[in-house]
């Protein structure tokens, strides 16, 4: 933990010139960075990532068979994919343009990061309690099938909405306390503990649990899930959250002495909201700006205010840089061949690498084929977080000899190749086989695009210490804007895979064109990221 005495930069005597220097060259030039991070707090920090993908590995292996389970209706399987997203995609970019200017006791971040993970365990309560819950309730098996339907999809909308949001928070609040260093450890050791909850998620899902005595007591294996989940998605978040101190907006602006503000030109508001512009707050640093009492501080909040409209975001996001733009579409492209497979997956297995049926009694031979097939799916999936978190590892040594550019080739090359090499031979080993090759472009997504944007946040800086005159390009963007709108290209890509999958498989007549589909899109994404991703040298 870093003592606030220090964050805040000066000693006991000197406290508020030693403060005011670190401000101007933050608001200059960025040249001030925070302390270097013990490895601990790191890891603390990415007990977050841990938490998420568990209860996301719970959600990817349970949440069809539960839908398909309170009798949802086929036509509105995409529904449930789709409303999520869509509001995920229009709104993340907006929370990540609020927080930016949160001014919280908390600091900017977490309080978005625990409101969401609030969410998350309300969405998990009610998609895997739901339907025991309205079986309780009502005997009438009309009124049990609405609201058990009802419940349901609200949870697993809900789940999905809060852990696709949490991820930018998460990222942002990284690469507000730490140093350039300290970024790309801490974005190796996210990747390293999402492997790992996923791994222990999937683990758990493949336990048949309504034959151990935790199942009997606890009803069903869905109530055992959501035991576990609740757990540990509770102590990461606690976790998280007191991993790395957050200097607070008006906690520091009292430390600011009124005749120490700068009067110079490069710190006029006027030029904030240009594209994803934002007033800074980096570990215990604040524009003095923003600290100025009196008139001056109020003329600027209204001003920012005013400036956080649906509009000004809509135009800082069009107007955007070329390569940032272009790195989202890369992310997009990724993440949608990974939705397109992952979301599938143990239905895939159930149906088409065991030939079950998920829509016959759940007492016939069918259903009993179909769930055994679920459960293998669950270690699959297992094997691509474990895979998924030592490649994480090995990626510090290949980034030396391949750079960025190969790792993400190579990520997108793999998983399209495995995932169609499943598709075209849908064998039982050769598919969990093949399934390691998942966690290559898993560990890829979580770690190469955050990493380029710590590159491009990096050059930046540069371009801005080489040009203290305030040119157009000394403009410093915030951080919660840059990352939302990376992370909201997830959202997009399960728009997309929501509402085009289901037509490919009800035209289909199959879930094959799943991953054939993902394996096609990944291909894709080896050229464009080849092509068009811009590296830093």
């Amino acid at each position: 933990m870093v003592p606030h005495s220090v964050v805040m930069g000066g000693n006991s005597g000197q406290t508020g010139i030693h403060t005011y220097k670190s401000l101007t060259e933050e608001c200059l030039s960025d040249s001030v960075d925070p302390p270097k991070r013990p490895t601990g707090r790191l890891v603390m920090h990415s007990m977050a990532m841990f938490g998420r993908e568990f209860c996301y590995a719970v959600e990817a292996a349970y949440v069809t068979p539960v839908l398909l389970s309170v009798g949802l209706p086929k036509s509105l399987y995409s529904v449930v994919w789709l409303l999520s997203p869509i509001l995920g995609f229009l709104l993340q970019p907006v929370v990540g343009l609020v927080s930016d200017h949160c001014q919280s006791r908390w600091g900017r971040r977490r309080p978005y990061i625990l409101t969401l993970a609030v969410m998350m365990l309300f969405g998990m309560a009610l998609y895997l309690n739901g339907d025991t819950v309205i079986a309780a309730l009502t005997a009438d098996p009309r009124k049990k099938l609405i609201w058990a339907i009802s419940i349901t999809m609200m949870g697993v909308v809900l789940f999905d909405f809060a852990a696709d949001f949490i991820d930018g928070p998460i990222k942002a609040y990284l690469f507000d306390v730490c140093s350039h260093q300290d970024k790309e450890r801490g974005l190796h050791y996210h990747a390293l503990f999402t492997g790992f909850g996923g791994a222990l998620g999937y683990l758990l899902g493949a336990i048949d649990w309504a034959h151990l005595e935790l199942g009997r007591v606890l009803g069903t294996e869905f109530q055992v899930m959501f035991f576990f989940s609740a757990l540990v998605l509770t102590l990461c978040i606690i976790i998280h959250l007191c991993s790395i101190p957050e200097a607070p907006i008006r906690d520091i602006a009292k430390d600011i002495p009124p005749q120490k503000a700068p009067q110079n030109p490069l710190l006029s508001s006027d030029k904030i909201f240009e594209y994803g512009s934002i007033e800074k707050v980096k570990n215990g640093y604040v524009n003095p700006e923003l600290a100025m009492p009196g008139g001056k501080n109020k003329n600027l909040a209204e001003k920012a205010q005013r400036a956080m409209t649906m509009k000004s975001l809509l135009k800082a996001l069009v107007s955007m840089p070329s390569h940032y733009r272009c790195l989202c579409i890369s992310h997009l492209i990724g993440w949608t061949a990974f939705l397109s497979n992952m979301l599938f997956f143990t239905d895939f297995m159930g149906q088409i690498v065991y030939g079950g049926d998920p829509y016959s009694a759940h007492n016939s031979t069918e259903f009993l084929i179909y769930q055994r097939g679920v459960e293998v799916g669950c270690w699959s999936l297992c094997i691509n977080s474990v895979f998924s978190s030592l490649y994480s590892y090995v990626q510090k040594t290949l980034v030396s000899y391949v750079g960025l550019k190969g790792l993400y080739f190579i990520g997108y090359l793999l998983f399209g190749l495995g995932t169609g090499f499943i598709g075209l031979f849908p064998n039982v080993y050769s598919t969990m086989v093949l399934c390691s090759l998942f966690g290559v472009l898993s560990s890829t997504l979580y770690t190469v695009p955050f990493n380029l944007i710590a590159e491009y946040h990096r050059e930046e800086e540069e371009e801005r210490r080489q040009a203290p005159s305030g040119g157009p390009d000394s403009r410093g963007r915030g951080k919660g804007v840059d990352c939302a709108a990376l992370t909201s290209m997830v959202q997009l890509a399960q728009i997309l895979v929501g509402g085009g999958l289901g037509l490919l498989v009800n035209t289909a007549g199959s879930v094959i064109v799943v991953v054939i589909t993902a394996s096609a899109v990944a291909l894709i994404g080896c050229c464009f990221v080849a092509l068009f991703v811009r590296y830093v040298d």
